[in-house]
């Protein structure tokens, strides 16, 4: 079931089970899972994308392996905040993993997380090759972090 705005994903997330984070790319989807107290958001791997079958398959598989109890989905707003082809993509990518399972999606507005996740990278003095390979999940961990972050001010 997707919640839209984040106040209403909120209200619907079960305690006690992690969350997942997604940033949906052309090519690639960065994973990351938070904490069981939702505290800590921690990147995990990056899926190659294949076609949507596939791709709902290799996620439904890590929802399932560390039992997530929602999904939040980084929403590539423009810098006006206004809703291009991407944010329609993303929508779209929401709306057919909902069809295949029953817990909570929601968004997350993603706006500079890249950029953020490649400043944190190169304060790391990490190479450009091992930029490329982990820059998505970490985009991710930005996105669950937020949405965490936003989450912990709702529930106090």
């Amino acid at each position: 079931m997707i919640f839209d705005p984040f106040e209403t994903l909120a209200e619907n997330i079960p305690t006690g089970r992690a969350l997942m984070g997604l940033d949906l790319g052309d090519k690639t989807i960065g994973v990351a899972v938070s904490d069981l107290f939702h505290s800590v958001a921690s990147p995990l791997e990056t899926v190659r994308r294949k076609k949507f079958t596939l791709d709902a398959e290799a996620l439904l598989k890590i929802i399932a392996n560390r039992q997530i109890g929602g999904v939040v989905l980084g929403l590539p707003r423009n810098m006006d905040g206004s809703e291009g082809p991407r944010c329609q993509s993303t929508r779209a990518f929401a709306l057919n993993l909902s069809r295949k399972t029953d817990i909570p999606i929601g968004f997350w507005d993603e706006r500079l997380s890249t950029v953020a996740a490649e400043r944190a990278l190169l304060e790391a003095d990490t190479s450009r090759r091992r930029r490329a390979e982990v820059i998505d999940h970490v985009a991710a961990g930005y996105i669950l972090q937020g949405a965490l972050d936003r989450l912990r001010v709702l529930r106090s």
